[in-house]
């Protein structure tokens, strides 16, 4: 508020403006206007230039133009002269409960020509972040980008977009509370397998949960990649329910492998007994004789 109403008067070339005259005009405590002019100087937007050495300054308001990745500009003195440009800024500088800086003001002005996105696409936007607990111009941004990838371009197509990401995250954050795991534990490359789990094998939760039940009695810890293992196998199967598991693991108690069977029958047949030719009668004498090269009329 600070920035622009100075802004405002020094484009207008108002006289005798100092930093009483705008903390009147604001509801501020005149220390509040000075530490914002200090903020904007830190942030080289503006320059303070001592006058004398009883702490009295000049402010000079720096050029602030921004050239996004297409190529256009966003001249930020020029855009402060719209009315409803100064009103988004001020609207978005509410939900976020501090003042914009100027690359902010120039990448959300931006969006307009870059993403398409209307003032009020903008607002919704950040109120939306804002609603999560995400004020961060970065986590801003990506949500704006993620926007624009799913080509969002009014009010109802954004709301919509809001609507089925959050009945998305319900889902998530009832299985990470199932394994015992908060929304920040989770990483990437874990947000997208439950996702799969959700979206592509369009489990429902009772499946999921059956998973992680698995998961546990045989690791005894929840491992992501381990319950995935599962879930793809009862996808390839094509379950369903929790009756087509239950189905499924009678048939593998159930099944008797053949190559068993036919082992057990050879054990039955005899151990050392030959049984696989037929017997034969043998004179021993004899044959003691001629293994020793008798004959009979030795």
């Amino acid at each position: 508020k600070v920035y622009l109403l100075g802004l405002k008067y020094c484009v207008s070339g108002e006289i005798g403006v100092n930093s009483t005259l705008i903390a009147s005009a604001l509801s501020l405590l005149e220390t509040d206007v000075i530490n914002a002019w200090n903020y904007w100087n830190d942030e080289g937007v503006i320059r303070l230039v001592p006058i004398d050495n009883m702490g009295n300054y000049n402010i000079e308001f720096l050029e602030l133009t921004k050239a996004p990745d297409n190529g256009k500009s966003v001249n930020l003195l020029k855009e402060l002269d719209n009315s409803m440009v100064k009103d988004m800024l001020q609207d978005i500088e509410r939900l976020l409960a501090r003042p914009l800086s100027p690359k902010e003001m120039t990448t959300y002005l931006g969006w307009q020509n870059d993403f398409n996105f209307s003032p009020e696409i903008i607002l919704l936007l950040i109120e939306y972040c804002v609603s999560k607990g995400k004020s961060d111009y970065r986590y801003i941004e990506k949500i704006a980008v993620s926007w624009s990838d799913n080509n969002i371009t009014s009010i109802d197509e954004a709301q919509d977009f809001i609507k089925k990401h959050e009945d998305k995250w319900i889902n998530i954050r009832k299985i990470l509370t199932y394994l015992g795991l908060k929304n920040g534990d989770v990483m990437k490359p874990q947000e997208e397998l439950l996702e799969k789990w959700l979206n592509v094998y369009n489990f429902s939760l009772e499946i999921i949960y059956k998973a992680c039940d698995i998961c546990f009695e045989r690791l005894n810890r929840a491992d992501f990649k381990y319950i995935d293992g599962i879930l793809n196998s009862w996808f390839k199967d094509k379950i369903k329910t929790l009756q087509d598991i239950e189905l499924k693991d009678k048939k593998k108690i159930n099944f008797k492998p053949i190559v068993n069977e036919v082992s057990n029958t050879n054990t039955k047949k005899g151990k050392g007994k030959f049984h696989s030719y037929d017997q034969r009668t043998y004179d021993f004498e004899d044959l003691e004789r001629k293994l020793l090269g008798w004959d009979n009329n030795d």
